[in-house]
């Protein structure tokens, strides 16, 4: 088999070694891949915003750049859970790209879906003799609908220890642009979110979603504390290297 790689925008420019640990676990469970170089942002943003024209231009070029019939898998629920349940908003019955934006929906999987539910490969070899806590990203658990899969991958890792932390469920406080628009509101629910794992007493919080790593890790660091944010193919293709 070989996939198509939507690698979204943050992750290419602020967390580029999650995408190449996507390849390799990829390539390890006897996936070939493919990347178009020509890809770019989803529309996400745009649209949380308001603005519709601007992300249907993304959107159609989206659908341009990956094209037939192969699978497509990327390591963000919420930027493919966005497009498959958003995009239908943008294309209309009479557009030239709607029946290709519905074949394109039922294409795209999360990574942590499409090893443990496509094609059911969850043990890497991996090794991470660390205690960990996981947070269900809003945008990975609500709308894309993943929350045993990842745990599954986590059990199969030697060393690991996976502990719950309280509201795990609960957001992060990013939420792309609220973060910025309601910056003390989110800065408590970030505190909140960084308070609940230390309390566990884990040395890394693990997510699918790198939009809230990326927050996380700006309090952890501001604050100096003892916990590491990580994603999750980081882990997956640790120790096996």
């Amino acid at each position: 088999m070989t996939v198509d790689l939507f690698i979204p925008c943050f992750i290419d420019q602020l967390y580029p070694d999650t995408a190449f640990n996507m390849i390799k676990l990829l390539k390890k469970a006897g996936i070939d891949v493919n990347y178009n170089p020509e890809q770019t942002c989803c529309g996400q943003p745009a649209y949380n915003s308001g603005y519709w024209d601007e992300t249907r231009k993304l959107a159609h070029k989206f659908v341009a750049d990956f094209p037939g019939e192969q699978l497509i898998v990327s390591p963000s629920a919420s930027c493919t859970g966005f497009i498959k349940n958003y995009y239908s908003n943008l294309f209309t019955k009479e557009d030239q790209d709607y029946e290709l934006h519905l074949k394109l929906q039922k294409r795209l999987f999360e990574l942590t879906d499409f090893l443990v539910n496509k094609i059911k490969f969850t043990d890497f070899g991996a090794r991470f003799p660390h205690k960990v806590c996981y947070h269900d990203a809003c945008t990975a658990l609500r709308e894309y609908g993943i929350r045993k899969e990842p745990r599954e991958l986590l059990s199969k890792v030697e060393g690991l220890e996976l502990v719950e932390m309280e509201e795990t469920d609960t957001c992060c406080g990013f939420g792309g642009t609220f973060v910025t628009k309601f910056q003390a509101i989110s800065s408590a629910m970030t505190e909140q979110k960084v308070e609940h794992a230390l309390n566990t007493g884990a040395e890394y919080i693990i997510s699918t979603e790198s939009s809230c790593l990326l927050n996380l890790e700006g309090y952890i660091k501001k604050n100096k504390l003892p916990i590491q944010p990580i994603h999750i193919a980081d882990i997956l293709a640790s120790g096996w290297e």
